[in-house]
C-alpha cells in the first residue's frame, strides 16, 4: 500500500468498483503471527498500527483500570502501553514490543489522523437494510466528486473500508452514520481494522482488484462533508462601515463556496478585495487574513498554500497591512 497525491480520472459506479470483492485470505501460521506480519509491513509503508484482539478491540489492557475514579485520563503521556490507538507506532521494534505484550492478538489496528499526510477512513456497512456504498454514490452524484480507485479493505459483513488521505493537520472527527445512512468516518484518535486481521466474523482482506493499491487523497468536496462545519469569525471593520464588514463577510464566503479547481483563484480574488479596503482603512487586515486562510483550509487548501497565495494579492494590489 502506498501514496498518491493525485487522484485518477472517472472510474465508474462505484457498486461496479466494488462488487467482486471477497474474503479469500487464510490466515498463515497462527493468527498472531499473520497479524505481526501484516501490521510489520503496514508500518514499513509509514502506517500507524497497533494490536488488536477477536472483537476488534485494543489487545493490551490499559495500564489504568485500577487509577482511582476523577484520575485525568492519560493518552499514552505515561509511556506504558495500553492506551489503544495511541499506542500506534510505525517503529518496527516497538510494533514487535507491542505484539509481545499481547499474545492474543489476532488482527491490528491502523491509526487514523497521523502524520503529514493523515489517513481517513470512509467505512461503507452494507448490512441491516443499509447501503453505505449507494449512499456514497449519491453524494458523489449530488456533490460532483469522483471515488478514485483508493485502498480498499473488505469487511466480514459485506461492506468496505475505503482509505484516503487529508491534508496535513486536517482534524476529522469520528462519526457514526452522520455524512449518509451507512457511512461511518474514522478519524482523528479513530482506527481502521488492518487488512489480514482475523475476528469471529472472518477476515478483513484487501480487495481482489486492486493489484497495487494506492491511497489516493480524499475528493475535497466529501472532505468538507466529513469536516465539522467551519465557524465564520466576524471581520472588525470601521465604526460607521457596517455595509462593507457584509462584503467582507461575503468575501470569505466566497472562498468557503469554491469548487475544486477554483479555490487559489476565488482565495486570490477575496484577497485582493480585502486588502484594497484595508488601504482604504475601512478593515482590518491582519483580522481579514485570517479568516480568509481558515476558508481555505475549510476548503482543501494546505496552510502554506493559503498563505502564499494571500501574499501574491497583497503584492499585486500594493497594499501593506493596515
Amino acid at each position: 500500500m502506498s501514496s498518491k497525491k493525485n487522484a485518477p480520472g472517472a472510474t465508474g459506479a462505484l457498486s461496479d468498483q466494488l462488487d467482486g470483492g471477497s474474503l479469500t485470505i487464510v490466515a498463515q501460521a497462527t493468527p498472531w503471527g499473520h497479524a505481526l506480519t501484516q501490521a510489520s509491513e503496514a508500518a514499513r509503508r509509514g502506517f500507524h498500527v497497533f494490536p488488536l484482539g477477536r472483537g476488534k478491540l485494543p489487545a493490551i489492557r490499559s495500564p489504568h483500570r485500577e487509577d482511582p475514579p476523577g484520575t485525568p485520563p492519560c493518552r499514552g503521556e505515561c509511556g506504558r502501553p495500553g492506551h489503544g490507538v495511541h499506542d500506534a507506532t510505525n517503529d518496527l521494534d516497538v510494533v514487535a514490543a507491542l505484539f509481545e505484550r499481547a499474545p492474543h492478538a489476532t488482527g491490528y489496528g491502523v491509526a487514523c489522523g497521523r502524520g503529514d499526510v493523515p489517513l481517513i477512513g470512509i467505512d461503507l456497512d452494507r448490512k441491516n437494510g443499509v447501503d453505505g456504498v449507494d449512499g456514497l454514490e449519491r453524494l458523489a452524484q449530488e456533490h460532483g466528486f469522483e471515488v478514485p480507485r483508493t485502498v480498499t479493505v473488505c469487511t466480514p459483513s459485506g461492506g468496505f473500508h475505503l482509505w484516503f488521505t487529508g491534508p496535513a493537520g486536517a482534524r476529522v472527527p469520528n462519526s457514526a452514520g452522520k455524512v449518509a445512512p451507512g457511512i461511518d468516518v474514522r478519524g482523528t484518535a479513530g482506527y481502521l481494522v488492518g487488512p489480514g486481521s482475523v475476528t469471529p466474523a472472518g477476515v478483513y482482506a484487501l480487495h481482489p482488484d486492486l493489484h497495487e493499491p494506492t491511497v489516493f487523497p480524499i475528493p475535497a468536496p466529501l472532505l468538507r462533508l466529513v469536516l465539522p462545519p467551519v465557524p465564520v469569525r466576524p471581520v472588525p471593520v470601521r465604526r460607521g462601515a457596517g455595509r462593507l464588514g457584509r462584503r467582507m463577510l461575503g468575501l470569505v464566503r466566497t472562498v468557503l463556496e469554491a469548487h475544486p479547481g477554483e479555490r487559489n483563484g476565488r482565495l486570490f480574488w477575496a484577497a485582493c478585495k480585502a486588502f484594497e479596503a484595508a488601504h482604504n482603512g475601512q478593515a482590518d487586515a491582519g483580522a481579514v487574513e485570517r479568516a480568509l486562510v481558515e476558508a481555505a483550509l475549510a476548503v482543501g487548501l494546505d496552510e502554506r498554500e493559503a498563505r502564499t497565495t494571500i501574499a501574491s494579492a497583497q503584492r499585486t494590489t500594493g497594499r501593506g497591512r493596515a
